[in-house]
């Protein structure tokens, strides 16, 4: 989190400010999953909420503009905007008797960064309510037609991101050792560098999707080897989720007990 605890005092009272009920007041500010892309892959409560919002505060370009084109509200990027500027333009709307929506990408609890705006908000006594969305990570695997977890391929899923400007070091080397299936966000720009770093057979099926369930969707599949040439091929450098693992491209797997003949 990016915000300063002065004492133990205003850390409990950050905790205990933070309300996820369903109580309706005018002093709650919604945060909602936009979902990965697609209009229509937003939850229904949070289009209804979106559609009653006086203002949206959404997340720059990650938003997909058709779910803001039949909205009066008033709408603000805050691509490149502080906390603290974000933080101020919810809460002077709350004080004019406003209903406000942050607009987060995909599911807010993936790499949104919500706790330290949750955190600057309760410092005013703002409740917050968190309306989740769906993951980039679940339209890239409906876009392969696969499934996540495979019995007898992989039942475990490790989602991460590489190091970057926001995070110094990553931990893909020591999890690619587990051979699950991992799912890599914020990759695209370095994915020589994620195809050098994990240490899956070279062999190992990847995929790359663009702007998953978008119009302008981009599939492209290989492997560990030969991927990032695919990719820079394709000239993909952001936007896009990564997939390693054999659930990609299944040879064998086995059948789930669930549909097994007694």
């Amino acid at each position: 989190m990016t915000d300063n605890k002065n004492n133990n005092s205003n850390s409990n009272s950050n905790s205990n400010s933070r309300n996820y009920s369903n109580n309706r007041n005018n002093n709650k500010i919604y945060f909602i999953g936009a979902g990965p892309g697609d209009p229509e892959l937003i939850t229904v409560k949070g289009h209804r909420l979106l559609n009653s919002a006086d203002l949206i505060v959404y997340a720059g370009s990650l938003v997909n503009p058709e779910l803001l084109s039949n909205t009066d509200a008033q709408k603000i990027n805050s691509y490149g905007m502080r906390l603290e500027d974000i933080t101020s333009t919810m809460v002077e709307a709350l004080g004019r008797g406003e209903k406000v929506v942050r607009l987060h990408s995909g599911d807010p609890s993936l790499y949104g960064a919500i706790i330290e705006q949750i955190d600057e908000l309760a410092k005013y006594n703002v409740e917050v309510e968190i309306i989740p969305g769906v993951s980039s990570l679940f339209a890239t695997s409906a876009a392969l037609g696969i499934q996540l977890t495979l019995k007898g391929v992989s039942e475990t899923l490790i989602i991460s991101r590489p190091a970057g400007e926001t995070l110094k070091e990553d931990d893909l080397k020591e999890l690619s050792r587990h051979g699950a299936t991992m799912a890599v966000f914020l990759g695209t720009h370095t994915i020589d560098e994620i195809m050098k770093t994990v240490e899956y057979p070279p062999d190992t099926p990847v995929a790359v999707v663009y702007h998953a369930s978008w119009k302008d969707q981009k599939i492209i599949k290989g492997t560990v080897e030969d991927i990032t040439e695919k990719v820079i091929s394709a000239g993909l450098t952001q936007s896009a989720m990564i997939l390693i693992g054999g659930v990609v491209d299944p040879v064998q797997y086995r059948r789930s007990h669930l549909y097994s003949p007694q």
